[in-house]
């Protein structure tokens, strides 16, 4: 099963996270995740994909121009589609929350069914969706990954 981690990333920060999300992801079996850049989609996998993991920096309290301009001219169908959400920032101080929920309504209006986990798998508990200062201390890392590993036990769960 395809899973894409999609982001956008300036600095490199929320691409490492996209790429410790894939890691989390390819622990179940018969997953393969592939992270790639808003600016180079693989469209083949992204069709194929049965969930899509969608991260960007937080700017100005909210998600980035860019991830929004590429949800909105993308032109990539996503419905049906599973989908969880991950934010980085500069600092804790609010706007990644906003950031993920921001991504979050974009997938329900592009037809996805989403997922954080929750409570519902015990600590750490997702609400909704891995977060990240930078690059993410160590424990803001095993949460990404955890995140990729539920997406795709989720994702296994659905469409297998």
């Amino acid at each position: 099963m395809k899973i894409a981690v999609i982001y956008h990333s300036e600095g490199g920060n929320t691409r490492k996270v996209a790429e410790i999300i894939a890691e989390g992801a390819m622990a179940c079996e018969g997953v393969e995740a592939t992270p790639m850049s808003i600016t180079k989609i693989d469209e083949g996998f992204v069709a194929e994909a049965k969930a899509v993991v969608l991260g960007c920096p937080t700017y100005g309290g909210t998600f980035s121009w860019q991830m929004k301009k590429w949800l909105d001219t993308g032109g990539i169908k996503l419905a049906d589609k599973l989908g969880s959400a991950f934010a980085t920032g500069n600092h804790v101080g609010g706007g990644i929350d906003v950031a993920e929920l921001a991504m979050l309504q974009q997938m329900l209006v592009k037809g996805m069914l989403t997922y954080a986990s929750g409570g519902s798998k015990g600590a750490p508990v997702i609400h909704y969706g891995a977060v990240a200062i930078n690059d993410g201390d160590e424990s803001q890392q095993e949460r990404a990954r955890i995140l990729g590993k539920r997406v795709a036990e989720k994702a296994l769960e659905l469409f297998s």
